[in-house]
């Protein structure tokens, strides 16, 4: 990959600094020539092995990292790409320093000085007046930017900005002067990786019942009896808590599938006996409520329950009873009450001092650390990567987001 050129680069990160632990979550390297042209592109989630930080930013999800390669593995590669070309962002110093605390976490080592050029610093001589921000330097030139916060959308900007640069400058001295300098550089040597890197998609982890459903194994015969299917259930109920389905919990629900013996005819039915329970509830007062519509249609779609099930499901005259002796939870068994720890983790929509401060006038006690005390974990991506919840999955705590925290607390207030 070296050559006489420039790499342009620009990470994602979970927050603004590095020797604070935030980590790089997504990268993009554009190689320009000498000239200005563009002649390739790479890009990559990563993985940090942490909470994502601010994902209204970003937009990255816990479950769109899980399978990507972490900075370790995709790190040979990377110095390959930057070997002997000028780095080049907007905003280097912010990239720089991810990069540098980046490779030497890895135990890569780098140049002593890096050779650089920052397109926002450049703008004052070339866009006089146009703004620092990349979205400013962009709509000046007419640079399409749209979905920023990508690093393949705001490395492709940025080297377009630099093309702009290079063409309007009057003398190349400047530029030659910075590719001698960084063929001269020494990146060290690395060992060649062969870890695929793995580009952001649209949903890298559909949350689809059918997707977790094919899972699980159709195998004959299936040998579990009730006590296997209350068990099933009550991790269902656990994981529907927020009526969701995160990639963990879905993940969750097949491996026990396996570890019970249950074959996917019987999971399905099982699906379908939790959806007339839940039914059931709904109509016990005779009167079915827009919430109640709508938790019933979000379950149904979530266990992939055939949509004239559901249909029906909404008309009070049809009456769904669950088979004989299988108990099933229907979310009722869960309940907040007063001395139960709660932990929080994750950037949410509000501080976590105004969350703390609600939980205690709920009579909860917010907690620092996930033990086997904790009664809940309140996440900002129920698919979080944080400690605390690889630590809350392993003791098999509800991890919810802040709307079912809300929801919950209702109930409680209800329930006084």
């Amino acid at each position: 990959m070296a050559g006489p050129g420039f790499a342009v680069i620009d990470f994602e990160t979970t927050g603004l600094f590095p020797a604070h632990h935030d980590r790089v979550i997504e990268l993009a390297v554009v190689h320009v020539s000498d000239r200005g042209l563009i002649e390739g592109r790479w890009e990559t989630l990563v993985n940090p092995g942490r909470d994502l930080g601010r994902q209204d930013i970003h937009g990255i999800r816990a479950a769109d990292v899980l399978d990507a390669p972490s900075f370790a593995e995709i790190a040979p590669r990377l110095i390959e790409l930057l070997r002997g070309r000028v780095l080049v962002a907007h905003n280097a110093s912010f990239d720089i320093r991810f990069l540098l605390a980046e490779l030497s976490r890895a135990g890569h080592g780098a140049p002593a000085e890096i050779v650089s050029l920052c397109t926002m610093q450049l703008a004052r001589d070339f866009l006089p007046g146009a703004g620092r921000s990349l979205a400013d330097c962009c709509a000046a030139l007419d640079i399409d930017l749209d979905g920023a916060h990508r690093a393949s959308v705001d490395a492709l900007a940025t080297a377009r900005l630099l093309a702009a640069y290079i063409e309007a400058a009057d003398a190349p001295e400047f530029w030659f002067a910075h590719l001698a300098a960084a063929a001269a550089a020494a990146w060290p040597a690395g060992a060649v990786s062969s870890t695929a890197w793995c580009a952001r998609t649209v949903s890298s982890h559909p949350m689809t019942a059918d997707s977790f459903l094919e899972r699980i194994t159709t195998r004959l015969p299936d040998v579990a009896g009730p006590a296997e299917y209350v068990d099933y259930l009550a991790l269902l109920d656990r994981c529907l808590l927020d009526r969701a389905l995160s990639v963990h919990e879905a993940q969750s629900l097949v491996r026990l599938a396996g570890e019970l013996g249950l074959n996917r005819a019987t999971c399905e039915a099982l699906h379908r006996q939790y959806f007339a329970a839940l039914t059931a509830l709904a109509w016990s007062d005779g009167i079915l409520t827009g919430a109640e519509l709508a938790d019933l249609v979000s379950v149904g779609m979530l266990l992939a329950i055939p949509t004239e099930t559901i249909a029906a499901a909404l008309d009070e005259t049809r009456q769904q009873t669950p088979a004989p002796g299988v108990a099933v939870p229907a979310g009722a068994d869960f309940v907040l009450v007063a001395g139960d720890l709660v932990v929080l983790t994750g950037e949410m929509s509000r501080t976590r001092s105004e969350l703390e401060r609600e939980l205690r006038e709920l009579g909860l006690v917010p907690w620092r650390a996930v033990t086997k005390k904790v009664k809940l974990l309140v996440a900002a991506d129920a698919d979080s990567l944080s400690g605390k919840a690889r630590k809350a999955r392993d003791y098999g705590i509800p991890i919810v987001d802040e709307a079912t925290l809300a929801r919950l607390a209702g109930a409680r207030f209800a329930g006084a």
